[in-house]
């Protein structure tokens, strides 16, 4: 089993190293992951440069560049095998709801499927990051489920784990993407020139996180499996839309 690792908290990030531990004995692993944190990069690609990639002491690859870019280069030459799944993460910190579309975590992992590879996106669903063993854990076990009963066809999955130890968890669920209130006011701060700068402020609080979400779900100590699309027509509005046109 081939297996391409990426994140978007760096080559260095605590993670991805247990991440790749947890995997090494389910197949050949690989990682290319950003030189450098590249949190809330989206499925952005560099197109403006080129881009190196490096060799760290550990075997692990890094590049200039965002998490699509690392999944994007490896895929479509980088590697010499086509890996049999992606597998992003172990973020350190949740990307559940509104979350997904700034995640460069999930990127990784949507570059995957887009290539047509099943991809996973793991992440610890907590700042304080107390509990990779768990989320690897997890990951290991997921991945040896993909091993034993592949999927019919290429699946985009979102993982988030609770910050417990593997003890304390309460199984697994299933969910849908909940939604979070409007992000926090800006911060604004003065640098050292005495000129205005500012912050992007926090996420917003949860705001749909009834049973069912992965808020829900992680809530209460579940780890929370997520399917994800990536068509964003919104079919419910052609009709209106045709109407609205000829009129």
């Amino acid at each position: 089993m081939r297996i391409l690792i990426s994140n978007d908290d760096g080559y260095f990030a605590p993670g991805i190293a247990a991440l790749a531990e947890a995997l090494a004995a389910l197949g050949t692993v690989t990682v290319v992951a950003p030189e450098r944190d590249r949190s809330g990069a989206s499925n952005s690609l560099t197109l403006d440069r080129p881009l190196s990639v490096r060799t760290a002491a550990n075997g692990f690859r890094f590049v200039n560049g965002t998490p699509t870019d690392c999944v994007h280069l490896a895929v479509t030459g980088l590697v010499e095998d086509l890996p049999d799944i992606v597998v992003s993460g172990i973020n350190h910190g949740a990307n559940m709801g509104d979350d997904t579309i700034y995640s460069g975590t999930v990127a990784a992992a949507t570059e995957g499927y887009l290539l047509g590879i099943p991809s996973i996106a793991f992440s610890l669903a907590s700042r304080a990051g107390h509990h990779f063993d768990t989320a690897a854990r997890v990951a290991r076990d997921m991945v040896t489920r993909f091993r034993d009963a592949p999927p019919s066809a290429p699946m985009l999955l979102n993982v988030n784990i609770p910050d417990v130890p593997w003890s304390q968890l309460a199984g697994s669920e299933v969910t849908r993407l909940g939604k979070r209130h409007k992000a926090e006011p800006v911060v604004r701060a003065l640098n050292p020139r005495n000129e205005a700068v500012y912050w992007v402020g926090a996420a917003g609080e949860a705001a749909d996180a009834g049973a069912g979400t992965d808020f829900h779900a992680v809530a209460a100590k579940r780890v929370s499996v997520t399917p994800l699309q990536i068509d964003l027509t919104h079919q419910q509005q052609i009709p209106v839309l045709r109407q609205w046109l000829s009129a």
